[in-house]
């Protein structure tokens, strides 16, 4: 069970401090929106070049932006460990995963919350992870959606059917009252920003999050 604080959540203004509040974190959810995909414009490749400078936490990229063929590929080469682009977004998702993985990150495939898993099923040999939004993407600090929770589970399902090893993540709603649910379902890597940034000790509320979620049967 990993842990990943969404820094969206965090002090924008002093982002390295916000960093090392969390150093029990497992990786570094950082989220890249462009006004187009989602209706919000956060940060880009600049600062995320520059916030890798201040850590050595391994930086979980979550692309929310349109032409991902294009831009997804500069992360990787700028060291992320992990490069998340949306289904929805890509226009040859499979050629850009391996992209991805010939650069050196993990490449990662993004669904939204009424996105079926099902389309996309003989692909997944080709990921290192799919991270399911358990909100609809955009703004942080909403209320997970419980519908999401079958598409956890058949996607593990789908998933164990490759024998490989492969991450899912959920992202949106997380808390100590839903990780349990999401874990349940299938679900190993959390996403948390509003649990954790406005907790009032934020390693601790990661320490708590991993706890709390079962190490479910899968």
């Amino acid at each position: 069970m990993q842990i990943a604080p969404s820094i969206l959540n965090a002090d924008l203004a002093d982002l390295a401090a916000e960093v090392a509040r969390v150093p029990s974190a497992d990786v570094l959810h950082f989220d890249v929106m462009d006004n187009h995909f989602v209706p919000n414009l956060t940060l880009g490749l600049p600062v995320v070049e520059s916030l890798m400078k201040h850590t050595d936490k391994p930086m979980d990229i979550h692309l929310m932006i349109e032409d991902a063929d294009i831009w997804a590929p500069q992360y990787a080469e700028a060291g992320c460990y992990s490069v998340t682009f949306h289904v929805e977004a890509a226009q040859a998702p499979i050629r850009l995963a391996r992209e991805l993985r010939k650069l050196g990150s993990r490449a990662a495939m993004a669904l939204k919350p009424a996105t079926p898993i099902e389309p996309y099923a003989d692909m997944l040999t080709e990921l290192d992870m799919v991270l399911l939004m358990t909100v609809e993407p955009g703004f942080g600090g909403q209320k997970f959606l419980d519908m999401v929770l079958p598409k956890i589970r058949r996607t593990r399902e789908l998933v164990k059917r490759t024998g490989q090893e492969i991450w899912i993540e959920v992202d949106g709603g997380i808390s100590m009252e839903t990780i349990e649910r999401a874990a349940d379902a299938g679900a190993d890597v959390f996403v948390a920003g509003t649990a954790v940034y406005r907790a009032d000790n934020p390693d601790e509320m990661v320490n708590a999050l991993r706890d709390k979620a079962p190490a479910a049967g899968h």
